[in-house]
């Protein structure tokens, strides 16, 4: 197992891992279900996410405009979230950038179509009576 190292501390010495297992720590004790955190636990669960990390990093690249740039951009990662099933969940963790204006544009939208909507119920409320 020693010989999967990656990066070194700041002695010198080769690690296992790259990210910080104390802020690792953390995030899983945040959760309520989560009593004591075992160091192989801890130390798998860095590699683990290290692993996906990489994975997602790289598939958006080969899959993005990353390729003829030489650059992997957010936009690349929130398109591979859209459109790849294996990384739909991260949708809505990574939604594609929008600027302001069209974001405010789509608000107006959809209260114009929320009061039409709204004023279709109420005239079939009274054809009804």
């Amino acid at each position: 197992m020693a010989d999967v190292a990656v990066g070194k501390d700041k002695c010198g010495e080769q690690r296992l891992v790259s990210l910080p297992l104390s802020r690792i720590r953390v995030i899983m004790k945040s959760s309520p279900e989560v009593s004591s955190i075992n160091q192989e636990a801890l130390v798998l669960t860095a590699k683990a996410t290290e692993l996906f990390v990489q994975y997602l990093a790289t598939y958006s690249y080969r899959h993005g405009s990353g390729k003829e740039r030489k650059a992997l951009t957010y936009s690349d990662l929130a398109n591979t979230a859209e459109e790849s099933e294996t990384f739909q969940f991260l949708a809505d963790i990574l939604p594609k950038k929008i600027l302001a204006s069209k974001y405010l544009k789509m608000l107006k939208e959809k209260r114009k179509d929320d009061e039409a909507n709204a004023g279709d119920e109420s005239g079939d409320d009274e054809a009804e009576s």
